[in-house]
Formats: C-alpha cells, structure tokens, sequence
C-alpha cells in the first residue's frame, strides 16, 4: 500500500475500528515476529501482540504523522511491552539456532551472511553474549529488515547512534566467531586422536 493510502487509512483509524481492523492486517505479522524473537515463547507472543494492538487502538487517536514508518510506532510499543514482560519475569530472551537460521541478511553484511552459513553454531553463541540491546538491534536489522533511521526511532537513539552501534556489534560478533574457532583449533591441535581411554580400550 502506498505512503498516502497508509496516511488517509491512519486518518480514517482514529475514528473508525474497521478502518484500524485494516492497519491490523497490515501489520500484526510483522509485529508478531518481532515479539515471538523478543520471547521465544509462541503463546506469549499471541498475547502480547494482542495487547500491543488494543493498546495501539486506545492511543491511535493521539498518533502524529512525524514521516516515518507507522510500523516504528508499533514497534516502539511492542518494545515497551516486551520490556515490561521481560521485567515482570525476570528472564532474557535466548535467541535459538533455529531463529537465526531463518534470518535474512542483505547485501550489505556479507561477512554475517558468510557466517550464518557456515558457522552459525559459533555465531549462535556469540549472538547469546551480547548486551540486550545489541541482540535486538539484530532482530531489527536481520530479522524485521528495518533501516537505520526506523530502528532509531524505535529505539530512542539518533540514526548515526544505531549506525555506530550495528557496526560495533558486526566487529564484536566477528572477534567473538573468530576467538571461538581459534579456541576450538588449539583444542584440537592438543589432541587429535580422539579419546584416549577409548582409543587404549581397543588395543
């Protein structure tokens, strides 16, 4: 749907429930997805989308055109939901092999896209270690494909803060991979014959 349709469909949302119904449809996958990332849990991604919505419809008379994605002020509301959820549970998302499997990375991260396919265990487990902030940065790019200046507005931060902070996060990943294969190599180099109580077992 182009810009303006969005913007007459908003406009007519603010009073119109049928109108909302349709920004639902639009929009409730994306969101979806974002949260189920955000928890891991498929129940609980249905509630809290669900809860996202209603509270979008509650404040949707109060939404101002600002020029960006109406999806950022979604999104910004499913963050403070999810945050709230993770708060009250005292938990942190772990994001799973599976999850990363089925991200979509763009041209312009080819040395994450070398890795998702040939080392996604070691890059699973780099991804783990990282601060929340940096994981979710990740789902913003990898998984929902927003831009630079929607995942600030998300966030909270200046486009060049989320510029700044992907590429830190690309650097840390990629030391992170290339520590752990250095780690696992030297592992090897100590021993290569296998089990050594199994190995004298056969003789």
């Amino acid at each position: 749907m182009e810009d303006q349709n969005i913007s007459e469909l908003i406009a007519r949302a603010k009073e119109d429930q049928d109108a909302f119904g349709e920004l639902y449809e639009l929009y409730v996958d994306r969101i979806y997805n974002y949260v189920y990332y955000r928890t891991g849990d498929v129940a609980e991604a249905e509630d809290l989308t669900a809860k996202i919505f209603m509270r979008a419809m509650k404040h949707i008379p109060n939404y101002d055109d600002r020029g960006l994605p109406f999806s950022a002020w979604l999104y910004r509301i499913a963050r403070n939901l999810v945050a709230n959820w993770h708060r009250d549970r005292s938990r942190r998302r772990i994001i799973s092999l599976d999850d990363i499997a089925h991200w979509r990375v763009g041209g312009e991260s080819p040395e994450i896209h070398t890795q998702l396919v040939e080392d996604r265990d070691a890059l699973l487990a780099a991804v783990r270690r990282l601060p929340a902030d940096r994981q979710e940065l990740l789902i913003f790019k990898f998984v929902d494909q927003l831009s630079n200046a929607e995942i600030g507005e998300i966030m909270g931060r200046s486009e060049g803060a989320i510029k700044s902070l992907y590429h830190r996060t690309l650097l840390s990943l990629r030391s992170e991979v290339s520590r752990q294969e250095e780690k696992n190599k030297s592992r090897q180099r100590r021993w290569p014959f296998g089990n050594r109580k199994q190995d004298a077992s056969e003789d």
